[in-house]
């Protein structure tokens, strides 16, 4: 055994964590059909003004509004439906009938609403109320102008933002890469899902739910396979992960004989933090290697794993893909049990949401239920002894 000497605070852990993570360079053009979520690379100007001409915003009548009186009564020449460009002039006396989003007719200078006309003979329509110049007319240009940024650069391409680009007339963007993300479980117990399970061994979880947190955050999942406990095992996975944007192996990370992580680390890079106070998740460890690559080292233990998951490696993702900090949801709801926690770390409490309480949820750090089962968490400061029920707490939910 080679128990831990120290642990460093987990807010001192994740800077230096994204003080080493830069985002990624690389670029590439995609459809905007396949862009929603993904970051601009670049400003994107546009090549024309949007709407390209001035347009009816009402179904109704262009008119001249000099023309237009409570009253009046005017001749009707034709129509103009979307799509379409009236040939002629709108001349004094006469006004045409116009659908929402057509272009306007020249010599017309507003549109009147159907609701305020009414027949008045063949071809000839009366006005119920003035017109001014400019009503109900979408101007050329209003909504963006020629030249003008339809996204920046480091915008996240919301399905707004798309439609900008598609009113502009771009089919494709310029968006960064994905980061790729390699993804190990080591451990000689742990084998692939839907194979017979031995004696003395157990599924691998943690890989799965790295690569669905890679996935949720920006990232591209390379799953590789299970590796052994031994030296040369971890030399081989770190080589063959190393032409990743980031490498996140779990277990191998602990006190024990065969948590030969950091042996492996110390051949290959330089070790940065090993040992978190938190709990679950204290035998958590962060490295560069000589390859340029940063290696994150997570527990063993699906709960600890996935905890430190959501805390620690989706900043760092989200840094990595160029995307914003995550901003989980919280509540605000009262404890429905009390809590006694002997813990000197601080501790990433998981609960259940039950009829707007909050339920514990935390069974331990080998139990995977302990996060299936919950809807969130909860913060414990180190050295709290315990919290009674009732208690207004703040649940950050997954």
């Amino acid at each position: 055994m080679r128990p831990f000497t120290s642990t460093i605070p987990f807010t001192d852990a994740l800077k230096i964590a994204l003080d080493a993570t830069q985002p990624v360079t690389r670029t590439e053009h995609i459809p905007i059909t396949a862009a929603d979520g993904r970051v601009a690379a670049h400003d994107v100007l546009s090549p024309l003004e949007v709407p390209p001409f001035d347009r009816a915003a009402m179904d109704g009548y262009a008119v001249r509004a000099a023309d237009v009186q409570p009253g009046a009564t005017l001749t009707c020449i034709g129509h103009v439906f979307t799509g379409e460009v009236f040939s002629g002039e709108l001349r004094a006396g006469e006004c045409i009938e116009i659908a929402t989003g057509a272009p306007m007719p020249a010599g017309a200078d507003a549109v009147v609403m159907v609701e305020e006309t009414e027949p008045a003979g063949a071809n000839a329509v009366r006005f119920k109320a003035a017109a001014k110049e400019k009503q109900n007319i979408g101007r050329r240009g209003a909504d963006i102008g020629l030249g003008m940024n339809v996204v920046s650069t480091g915008d996240v391409l919301t399905p707004s933002r798309i439609g900008a680009l598609a009113a502009t007339g771009h089919r494709s963007v310029e968006v960064l890469a994905r980061p790729t993300v390699a993804v190990l479980s080591t451990g000689n117990e742990v084998i692939e899902p839907g194979q017979p399970l031995p004696p003395g061994h157990i599924y691998d979880v943690n890989r799965y739910t790295l690569e669905s947190i890679v996935r949720q955050h920006g990232g591209v999942a390379r799953a590789l396979p299970p590796c052994g406990d031994t030296l040369d095992d971890l030399l081989n996975a770190l080589d063959a992960a190393s032409s990743s944007d980031l490498i996140v192996f779990s277990g191998g990370s602990s006190v024990g004989d065969r948590d030969l992580a950091r042996d492996a680390i110390a051949l290959r890079g330089q070790m940065l933090f090993h040992g978190i106070a938190v709990k679950p998740g204290k035998p958590t460890a962060f490295a560069q290697l000589t390859s340029g690559v940063n290696f994150l080292g997570m527990p063993g233990n699906p709960t600890s794993c996935l905890s430190n998951a959501y805390i620690l490696l989706i900043p760092i993702l989200r840094k990595l893909a160029g995307l914003p900090a995550w901003e989980p949801r919280t509540l605000v709801v009262p404890l429905a049990k009390k809590i006694t926690s002997s813990s000197d770390r601080h501790q990433f409490y998981t609960v259940r949401i039950v009829n707007g309480e909050a339920h514990p949820a935390f069974k331990g750090s080998g139990d995977i239920t302990s996060m299936a089962h919950a809807d969130g968490y909860m913060e414990i400061p180190a050295s709290t002894p315990s919290i009674e029920a009732g208690t207004m707490v703040q649940v950050t939910l997954f």
